[in-house]
């Protein structure tokens, strides 16, 4: 009777520990997509270029931002925020474009995989 209730108290420990792994797995990408974002927002001299048109770095945050809200069912870790949201125009396919302040222009998907390495 005891090795039954100490399989049955360890098979519940395991079965609650893998519960809540997933959801702070969740939680560490969240943080790295908040992260990559109020990055982008950070790039006060940047400029983000969104379907050949300029935005600031805080526009282009809360463009981000609301994209993401919009595909976060399909969106689970930092690597698909760049690939699915980051990255081009759903629209159009353009890719978006950081312009820097010394006019040097970098794939945002590329500038934010950097970021991520990190």
């Amino acid at each position: 009777m005891k090795t039954i209730l100490q399989a049955l108290c360890l098979l519940c420990f395991f079965l609650g520990t893998t519960a809540i792994l997933p959801a702070q797995a969740a939680g560490d990408e969240r943080a790295k997509i908040e992260a990559l974002i109020s990055h982008i927002e950070g790039l006060d001299s940047a400029s983000f270029i969104r379907n050949g048109k300029d935005y600031s770095a805080a526009n282009a945050g809360k463009f981000l931002r609301a994209k993401w809200g919009r595909d976060d069912k399909e969106v689970k870790t930092a690597a698909e925020f760049i690939a699915k949201v980051a990255t081009a125009s759903g629209t159009t396919g353009k890719p978006y474009v950081i312009r820097f302040k010394d006019g040097k222009e970098t794939p945002c998907g590329e500038y934010l995989t950097a970021q991520l390495k990190k």
